[in-house]
């Protein structure tokens, strides 16, 4: 142990684990005084940190209660660390590994030391110290996944313990990287060891591990597309419900604060009633295998579709009554690169644009008899979206808060659900998810 010196981290100490009580342990051992700063409720939730369950009062007899702490403060704002130290004559500043590089800045006050996780510590361990912890664990190393982790980090009450994959070398790496407790290639040892299961599989694999996640007692996260068919997506739905579980399609935009508050205004009557939806996602395919090759079921309406459609369904409905696409091919490719999906509804039309391999303003637009509502792109990040009437002077804008990735929304609706016994959300429900799969299935070129 250091001699004569002050160590100086921060922290939410929410739903208070094993996990919280190793990290403060090796913050201890580098010096003889610990001063602990627990985060308020509003500087958690301007720094995106979801489904925090403990009062403040709570978090800091948490932190009282490891017997570790020589002194706790209250964090309230961005930028007070860089105070507290000269404040507080802090000599390291200390926090987790996750965090790594974020907090180099301090060391201009002090020096910074990123403590590694206790990848020993199991969710088992730590639901058995404290209630209300999910051990929700990972299918799939690609992309997605990678950036699944990171923003589970701000959702209280979560904790990834393992992932599984099919190749032994990217699963273990997966595990490295994250520091997570395993890593397996055997799915029924996965599910054995995790309450929930998140789905970030190639799409063709999706509909058989949610299926035996839900067998297997689990509730599931998934993916988009649920599946490729309505017909495996009204299956699956109904095994969920009928064992009491969670199923939910992770459309990110679906649970986004400025996309739900979108949708209640724009179904609001403040346009009139709406007749006509266009929305646009596209996006130049890197060259990823899996996206443009067809025996992965990759091309732009497996891909991209889901985020308009919700759109659709969220505006119009899911009972068209005429579904049509036409799709353009490029050469070298046997997916679709750009298809246009028009949907009549009884009183009004839709038009869906996607695509890999041409690129067009992903702009949503919803005109009413009164006004419209455009949202610029990226509009599935909803931040930011103007009212318009005929009147120029009497138009709207509206701003809000869209977090990271987004993936955060999805995984704090999630786990809220699950503690609530609740099997279904308002925010994406089974026959929105139904819809969605039926369209992809009617839109795909042959």
């Amino acid at each position: 142990m250091a001699t004569h010196a002050t160590v100086i981290t921060y922290g939410t100490f929410d739903l208070f684990h094993e996990g919280h009580r190793r990290l403060l342990e090796r913050a201890r051992e580098l010096g003889d005084r610990l001063i602990v700063g627990v985060t308020t409720e509003n500087y958690d939730d301007s720094r995106g940190k979801l489904n925090i369950h403990q009062s403040l009062m709570e978090r800091i007899e948490n932190v009282r209660g490891s017997g570790l702490v020589d002194e706790i403060i209250i964090e309230e704002y961005e930028g007070q660390k860089v105070t507290d130290i000269q404040k507080y004559g802090a000599d390291i500043f200390a926090i987790g590994s996750d965090w790594l590089g974020k907090f180099d800045f301090l060391k201009d006050y002090c020096e910074v030391v990123y403590l590694e996780r206790t990848t020993g510590v199991s969710s088992t361990e730590l639901r058995a110290r404290s209630a209300g912890i999910l051990g929700l664990g990972v299918v799939g190393t690609g992309r997605i996944a990678n950036r699944f982790v990171p923003e589970s980090k701000f959702v209280s009450g979560v904790d990834i313990p393992g992932v599984y994959g099919v190749t032994p070398a990217s699963v273990e790496a997966f595990a490295a990287r994250h520091e997570l407790s395993f890593s397996t290639t055997d799915y029924d040892e996965f599910l054995s060891r995790v309450d929930a299961v998140y789905i970030a599989s190639p799409h063709q694999f999706h509909a058989d591990q949610v299926r035996r996640a839900l067998t297997a007692g689990k509730h599931v996260l998934a993916e988009k597309p649920l599946s490729l068919t309505a017909a495996e997506v009204r299956e699956l739905t109904a095994l969920a419900s009928d064992n009491g579980l969670v199923l939910l399609e992770a459309i990110k935009t679906a649970y986004s604060p400025g996309f739900i508050r979108l949708v209640a205004i724009a179904r609001s009557g403040l346009i009139g009633n709406i007749r006509n939806v266009e929305a646009t996602f596209t996006k130049l395919s890197s060259g990823e295998l899996r996206e443009l090759d067809a025996a992965s079921d990759g091309g732009s309406v497996t891909e991209l579709a889901s985020y308009p459609l919700l759109a659709v369904a969220k505006l119009l409905g899911t009972a068209p009554l005429e579904v049509s696409a036409q799709s353009l091919f490029a050469d070298g490719y046997d997916v679709d690169v750009f298809t246009k999906i028009n949907l009549r509804f009884e009183h009004a039309l839709a038009s869906v644009r996607v695509g890999l391999g041409v690129k067009s303003e992903g702009d949503l637009v919803i005109g009413g008899t009164s006004g419209y509502i455009y949202v610029p792109s990226p509009w599935w990040k909803t931040e930011y979206f103007e009212v318009r009437y005929e009147n120029p002077a009497d138009n709207k804008k509206y701003f809000y808060r869209f977090d990271g990735d987004g993936l955060r929304y999805e995984i704090a609706e999630f786990s809220t659900m699950i503690a609530g016994g609740d099997t279904e959300t308002y925010k994406l429900t089974a026959a929105e998810s139904v819809f969605i799969a039926d369209m992809i299935e009617r839109s795909r070129p042959a």
